[in-house]
């Protein structure tokens, strides 16, 4: 019984903090759990617009998503629900699947939700938190760039009040150009000048709901002028209350579809939520639980699902509001969900007036903080490889859209590992003056170096697909010495992997240097390392393997022998003499 109490404990942290929860903690908490709700309002009515849904739909995914995730996330201030690059990829896909109809387009994207859970509660039964990381900060950084600037051309249309169309980025930006001389000036009047007030008072009043209250203002601007009457788009009426819980429905054919989008979502929704975590949880000198956010994104997809949302997660501006707010623990998400409640059985009735083109602002603001181009430039000023990624990935949301995009980026990632990893770097070592340690020669030419001693370090894991192009650099670089190379050591303490096809390398090279006199011999060996060579016998010829000898003991041995050689040579000389 106490192992169970203590299990359901790790898995249910609301067990465990909310019992010691402290009273100087909730005033914190109310505020900030109000004012995330107001913030959450136009935000996610918002979102819900941009991915196809009705703007409650938004709403119903922050009530739900906040209270079940708020009893298993190990953070403090992340806060989840709709985001902009989950909307578009709903859109995306769910659009094509449902043909047209309003109904089954809801279950396909309630559906998608629940999918999203079922692939959190398996990653978190396979403990796979480092395999989702292989989509790297580069990687996101493109892609939220080309995702901002593809939702941005989605939401102009509606900001200038035309019409649209097009399926892809250049399509969509041909199509705005050609319509731009119907624009409805009534329409750009409002979302233009709304768009500016945001951009004001968020500069002026971050982190406060400045976007609820502009939102207020201009449906008491369409309301009392009647500008739904002269072409301003409107919300329409919100039904009051809280929907029915169910199981979406599917159909056969359309769970491939789903099981692709579904993946995409998860992958995002993962790695953005756990990036927000941590930036909060090393702000304040708490720690998050990756494996256990598995949960916690889990059962907030699973409720969003069961009441007919679509996909959440954990967003950064969100939580931002919800920390700058005040809050101290997930109690904030529990007064959010209250308050939305609050709004959707009493508020829904002035939200009817909302015109599309105020919303569109909202979005156009949100998704600005997408592009940085100050983190492009220091990137390419750090790593030209990772600018790389990051800009396939950028390329690939815009040409390909947020879905492929999305996992043209994630393989664009693993591939230019990969090919780093394929020409690893091999140092050619020479002592550092007055010490006994080691590094590259070519980088630092006052390196000590040994005549007929050659050392070299393979900065990476020997494994099948990069041990060729060790192996002809290792001999290449041998038989370019300017001496007869005698002895050559590898140095392992930076290889912590070696697989069968790494060990076998060593045995051709040991074969093929001895054949030319000279030995072969490696240390520094991390413990698998030392396994695998020795279960495949190779050790043995490499003069053995051993923890107790190191690179400093093997270049003093050697120097010790080729001063008893030239002192042995002199002797014989003057013997001669």
């Amino acid at each position: 019984m106490k192992i169970f109490l203590q299990r359901l404990l790790k898995l249910v942290p609301i067990l465990t903090w909310l019992p010691r929860y402290q009273r100087d903690c909730l005033m914190p908490d109310l505020i900030a759990g109000v004012t995330l709700a107001a913030y959450a309002v136009p935000v996610a009515m918002a979102y819900a617009t941009l991915a196809g849904l009705a703007p409650q739909a938004g709403l119903y995914c922050y009530i739900f998503s906040g209270i079940a995730f708020a009893l298993f996330t190990s953070s403090r201030h992340l806060s989840i629900g709709p985001t902009a690059a989950i909307s578009v990829m709903v859109a995306s896909v769910g659009g094509t699947m449902a043909a047209g109809d309003p109904s089954s387009y809801a279950a396909i994207a309630a559906m998608t939700a629940g999918m999203v859970a079922a692939f959190c509660y398996l990653a978190w039964i396979m403990r796979l938190g480092s395999f989702v990381n292989f989509i790297s900060e580069s990687t996101l950084l493109g892609f939220k760039a080309g995702a901002a600037l593809s939702i941005a051309l989605m939401q102009l249309p509606k900001l200038l009040g035309i019409a649209g169309g097009g399926n892809n980025f250049l399509e969509r930006l041909t199509v705005i150009f050609h319509q731009l001389g119907s624009v409805n000036f009534t329409v750009i009047s409002l979302g233009i000048g709304s768009l500016l007030l945001l951009l004001i008072g968020d500069r002026l009043f971050p982190r406060r709901p400045v976007a609820l209250v502009i939102v207020i203002v201009s449906t008491g601007i369409v309301s009392f002028f009647g500008l739904a009457e002269q072409g301003v788009k409107v919300v329409g009426l919100i039904p009051p209350g809280l929907p029915s819980f169910g199981v979406p429905s599917f159909r056969v054919d359309q769970i491939e579809g789903l099981l692709e989008l579904a993946f995409a979502c998860f992958l995002l929704s993962y790695v953005e939520s756990i990036a927000a975590a941590r930036a909060f949880a090393t702000r304040h000198h708490y720690s998050v639980n990756p494996r256990q956010e598995f949960l916690g994104l889990g059962a907030a997809n699973l409720v969003a699902a069961l009441g007919h949302g679509y996909p959440v997660a954990g967003g950064l501006s969100q939580s931002a509001v919800n920390e700058k707010a005040g809050a101290r623990t997930p109690l904030s998400l529990f007064f959010a969900s209250a308050t939305l409640v609050l709004v959707v059985f009493f508020m829904t009735g002035m939200l009817q007036n909302l015109p599309d083109t105020v919303l569109a602002a909202v979005i156009l603001v949100a998704v600005s903080g997408f592009v940085k181009i100050d983190d492009f430039k220091r990137l390419r000023q750090i790593s030209r490889l990772e600018f790389n990624v990051a800009l396939v990935a950028f390329m690939g949301v815009l040409l390909l859209g947020i879905l492929k995009g999305v996992t043209v980026s994630a393989i664009a990632s693993i591939l230019f590992l990969l090919r780093l990893m394929a020409r690893p770097h091999v140092s050619v070592l020479g002592r550092i003056h007055g010490s006994t340690r080691f590094s590259d020669s070519i980088r630092h030419p006052t390196n000590e170096r040994f005549p007929g001693l050659f050392l070299f370090r393979v900065e990476a894991p020997l494994l099948y697909f990069n041990v060729n192009a060790v192996n002809t650099f290792i001999l290449e670089a041998i038989h370019n010495e300017s001496s007869p190379v005698k002895l050559a050591v590898c140095d392992l303490s930076t290889s912590p992997y070696i697989d069968a096809a790494g060990a076998k390398m060593f045995q051709h090279l040991e074969q093929e240097l001895e054949r030319e006199g000279i030995q072969l011999r490696v240390t520094e060996a991390h413990a698998e390392v030392r396994d695998i060579l020795r279960a495949t016998g190779i050790s043995e010829s490499l003069g053995g393997v051993s923890r107790y000898t190191s690179l400093a003991d093997i270049v003093e041995d050697f120097e010790r022998d080729a001063k008893r050689a030239a002192s042995y040579i002199e002797t014989e000389l003057r013997s001669y003499t």
